[in-house]
């Protein structure tokens, strides 16, 4: 394998984890710990 080759496959491993950790935390902020979504709450309702 060349410089170039391990290169890629490093770039590649970087990007997916990257990746993942982008959409997980993406999610993580979009839902409760229940996993309601925090957006369709109503203001003036209170949540139990």
């Amino acid at each position: 394998m060349s410089f170039g080759d391990i290169l890629y496959i490093v770039a590649m491993f970087l990007f997916a984890y990257l990746t993942f950790g982008i959409v997980r935390n993406y999610y993580k902020k979009k839902f409760d710990d229940e996993g309601h979504r925090i957006d369709m709450y109503d203001k003036d309702e209170d949540v139990d």
